[in-house]
């Protein structure tokens, strides 16, 4: 019994080894070794392969439906006026009243429900739609049997997904949390020199980039002499909490919250002893004018970080950007706009906080493919002369959602939880009735 405990520690020794030196050190310096670049060509490899196959079998399946179809016509989407032609082409004429017949109102009552599901808001709160299955089982297009030899690559992937990757992000983002508490309180213990600042943010980014190893995260910054400086604010679009970990990688920035307890209080704590970030109590958050001076305070310090801000309030699932909430934008200073899209094809980035808990999510994240994604850094912008901050909001808003290809929507995150106001459901606004109702 002893020589087994005594092989398990010294497997684990082997284990730590190997994420120190061929990981760990390289991350901290902000070089690969080539392992991450293997693997993802890989896998690109492998999923290029599979959605072959699946488009081969979809075909065949398709092939024998049209064979087998009886001579039907099948008949692409319409007008609205050609689709009730259609319809009224089946039935017989009625002697009298024209056209119209009772039936007709089923035509109207189908289009009216497919527009209250599929309405523009509610569908940005559930996950991205694929084209092709990716190998996972959680995606839009499950498991279905098309050949062994994709089966035996599906059961290979599950095995490399669970019993090789996950214990090492497991283990890396363990680290990475760790090194941040320690790293940041120690930092916190020096006395307030220039060296100090120096300190705090590359423990920061060295952190940051140990994380974000451990979600194999492929991140391809655009832009770069358009990045956020000291004393601005940079807004970004939302779709998960690893956002930060993703800008954070090429960058420090100072972040902005609610104050909370257990775990993730210690790491506030501990971050907020060497870097200037604004944590706010509960009941600051509820008082505007209190938020807007603490963050206009910190702006106006030009020796800070720029403040980190996610101006939508709540995740979106990386189709669109919805409504920017103008406080952000009242502050004043410089606005450096990030956009953030993430490639669905090797894991579905977007956290449903409605459905998911934090820890189930990071941990369908660590058993996904990889984090691919291309973040764009945008030319500052500021406030012109004569525009409110909610014109100001939305000429930011609709320069990310085109830089990141993204729909430019209207309205407000908050309609993933809450009801439509009265005053919109007064208002002629394309849509509302669609989600209210919803």
């Amino acid at each position: 019994m002893e020589d087994f405990w005594t092989g398990v520690l010294w497997a684990l020794k082997i284990w730590l080894y190997l994420i120190v030196s061929l990981i760990m050190i390289p991350a901290m310096f902000g070089f690969s070794l080539g392992i991450s670049e293997t693997y993802m060509t890989i896998l690109v490899k492998t999923l290029e392969w599979a959605t072959l196959k699946i488009q081969k079998a979809h075909a065949d399946e398709q092939e024998l439906k049209d064979l087998a179809s009886n001579g039907l016509i099948k008949r692409d989407n319409g007008s609205m006026e050609k689709e009730l032609g259609e319809l009224r082409r089946s039935r017989p004429k009625p002697p009298v009243g024209g056209d119209f017949t009772l039936s007709d109102s089923f035509y109207f009552t189908r289009r009216g429900i497919e527009s209250i599901v599929e309405d523009e808001v509610t569908q940005r709160f559930s996950s991205e739609e694929l084209v092709s299955w990716n190998l996972l089982t959680r995606t839009n297009n499950d498991f279905q049997y098309i050949s062994l030899r994709l089966t035996l690559v599906y059961g290979l992937g599950i095995f490399v997904r669970y019993c090789i990757l996950a214990p090492l992000r497991i283990t890396l983002a363990c680290i990475g949390l760790t090194w941040l508490v320690i790293g940041t309180s120690a930092v916190g213990l020096l006395p307030d020199w220039r060296i100090k600042s120096w300190i705090s943010e590359w423990v920061h980014v060295m952190c940051y980039r140990i994380c974000a190893r451990g979600l194999s995260a492929t991140i391809h910054y655009h832009n770069r002499e358009n990045k956020p400086k000291k004393g601005g604010i940079c807004v970004a679009n939302h779709t998960s909490p690893i956002d930060i970990v993703i800008l954070c990688n090429d960058g420090c920035y100072a972040m902005v919250g609610q104050v909370h307890g257990g775990l993730m209080g210690v790491v506030q704590r501990a971050m907020v002893r060497s870097c200037p970030h604004v944590w706010f109590e509960r009941a600051e958050m509820k008082d505007r004018h209190l938020v807007t001076k603490r963050l206009r305070d910190h702006v106006n310090d030009k020796k800070k970080l720029p403040i980190l801000i996610f101006p939508e309030g709540t995740c979106i699932n990386n189709t669109s950007v919805m409504m920017f909430k103008k406080g952000s934008f009242e502050i004043g200073g410089t606005i450096y706009p990030v956009a953030i899209k993430y490639d669905p094809k090797f894991g579905d980035a977007f956290w449903n906080s409605s459905k998911y808990s934090m820890v189930s999510y990071l941990l369908r994240m660590m058993t996904s493919w990889a984090l691919v994604c291309n973040v764009w850094y945008l030319p500052p912008m500021h406030q012109k002369e004569g525009e409110d901050a909610v014109q100001f909001a939305n000429r930011v808003k609709s320069a990310i959602a085109h830089q990141g290809g993204l729909v430019d929507l209207q309205w407000d995150g908050g309609l993933k939880r809450a009801k439509v106001k009265e005053s919109f459901k007064d208002k002629n606004i394309p849509g509302a009735i669609n989600v209210y109702m919803h």
